[in-house]
């Protein structure tokens, strides 16, 4: 059996997908195993899906290689954008239930779901759209040669997604590497699986040819480890932790020496100077660092205040944190679900832990939420030092960590004083001090006077050990595609 009969407390019942998806057809693991997934919410096991091993990514891979070098080389440019669309078409019209999912697995609340579900079909229809417009170039040398440029798919894409947008980096994945002409092995995260599957039952119905997309679920130490070290995949793309994208670079230099792209952890300042608009800034800085449950990768969970406003910032800004809605995904005004898992949960109340004994200020929250699921209060440090580990390593939940400073210059130097470069955010009203210190902060994204702001029009990626490469817009294609040059002798004249 490769599906089940589930319910959502929004949508009712629906048809779960449970197998592996591999060349166009749902089929159950070769060894048999299976993996459980569990309701963050409830603590309980919602169901079990295929578990993929060696084996079954060996299948897979083969599948992505057979229609890469056969009927997918057939396909034209105009053809693979129209799938693409179609794609994002079917998403939007599945979207409630697949929300619904969402929202189940993950427990991110159903209205947050609902966002990144239309954002799925959005991201992929953009990707439709660049589909026929991956052009190569006429380099004019000398009058007897013709040279031009080729843009061309690197072949067999493995990508591995992390839990917390199970649905959106699916797509962020997807979209630039089928837009280019790849083929695809994309492995969920083993703590949701869900969403994804039941998103990959829509393949066939775009159209797209038997093996071009392949979705398996299980765990990164067996199945990711496998692709990361696959003799026969092209490019490897991850989303997650630095340290396990330190390994997959590893894995990947070790085996065939395929390109790497990781969108990895962060660490991201959120700065207020004394001239923002601090109800404003509150809003921004609540969004920023409480979005997803503190679950994002871009958190802006190092918030720096200038001195002239700290006091009243803090005292507004745990006001506005008690007033997000934690509890159930389901009901209509919650802000913040549970954390996704025991684990995370563990792992979150620890640095809790952590920044109490360090003797940082607890503004509000630090304890759990409820006596039933993976629930954390909003939590609100202020008084923290910047050797604290609250302040140095990434916590991954609803945990923000508040410092003062005096100075501009300070604020750069110790904005930058982190391993970390995904993210950042500048709150002035003065715009020549939101552009120099945007300009001199080291990281892939800035926002001024917002946070969060996130489209598939704009790149995403981190400096130093944030990342290599880019996600969405033009610039993620570059991560699919590799350059041939082609050089055409016209004259008749011998060499030599």
């Amino acid at each position: 059996m490769t599906s089940i009969q589930l319910e959502t407390p929004s949508t009712g019942k629906y048809t779960q997908p449970t197998g592996l998806f591999i060349n166009n057809e749902w089929v159950k693991g070769v060894d048999g195993k299976s993996l459980e997934t569990i309701n963050p919410s409830t603590e309980q096991v919602i169901c079990s899906v295929a578990e993929a091993t060696e084996k079954d990514v060996d299948i897979a891979v083969a599948a992505a290689r057979k229609a890469f070098d056969g009927e997918w080389r057939k396909v034209t440019p105009e053809s693979r954008g129209k799938m693409l669309v179609k794609l994002g078409d079917l998403i939007d019209e599945n979207l409630e239930t697949l929300a619904a999912v969402e929202a189940l697995d993950n427990g991110k609340s159903l209205g947050m779901a609902k966002g990144d579900v239309a954002a799925v079909a959005a991201c992929l229809r953009y990707y439709g759209g660049w589909a026929d417009k991956i052009e190569g170039k006429v380099i004019d040398t000398n009058p007897e040669t013709f040279t031009y440029t080729r843009p061309e798919p690197i072949g067999v894409c493995a990508q591995i997604i992390p839990w917390n947008f199970p649905l959106l980096m699916w797509a962020w994945k997807i979209g630039p590497a089928v837009a280019t002409g790849n083929t695809v092995v994309l492995k969920t995260a083993e703590q949701t699986p869900l969403s994804a599957l039941v998103a990959a039952d829509l393949i066939k119905k775009a159209g797209f040819p038997p093996g071009v997309i392949n979705i398996i679920s299980g765990f990164g130490k067996v199945a990711g480890a496998a692709l990361s070290s696959h003799m026969d995949v092209d490019k490897i793309a991850f989303t997650g932790s630095t340290v396990v994208g330190r390994q997959i670079m590893k894995a990947a230099a070790g085996s065939n020496l395929k390109k790497v792209t990781l969108e990895l952890g962060g660490k991201s300042p959120n700065i207020v100077f004394d001239d923002a608009d601090i109800e404003n800034a509150i809003s921004w800085v609540n969004f920023g660092i409480f979005f997803n449950h503190g679950q994002c990768c871009c958190a802006g969970s190092r918030v720096y205040v200038q001195s002239g406003i700290y006091d009243k910032f803090v005292e507004r800004f745990k006001v506005r944190a008690l007033a997000n809605k934690v509890g159930d995904p389901f009901t209509a005004d919650t802000f913040q679900g549970p954390q996704v898992s025991q684990l995370q949960f563990d792992r979150i109340m620890g640095y809790i832990d952590e920044g109490k004994k360090a003797g940082a200020t607890v503004v509000t929250g630090g304890e759990r939420h409820g006596d039933k699921g993976y629930f954390i209060q909003p939590t609100i440090f202020s008084d923290v030092k910047e050797d604290m580990k609250i302040m140095q390593e990434e916590i991954f939940g609803p945990v923000c960590s508040i410092a003062k400073f005096e100075t501009e210059e300070e604020i750069i130097k110790t904005g930058n004083s982190t391993i970390y470069g995904l993210a950042a955010a500048v709150h002035t009203s003065n715009l020549n001090t939101a552009l120099r210190v945007a300009n001199s902060l080291r990281a892939g994204t800035v926002w001024i006077n917002s946070y969060n702001m996130l489209h598939h029009q704009i790149p995403f990626g981190g400096f130093k050990q944030s990342g290599i490469g880019r996600e969405l817009g033009e610039a993620a294609l570059a991560n699919y595609t590799q350059n041939k040059s082609v050089s055409i002798r016209l004259g008749d004249a011998l060499f030599g």
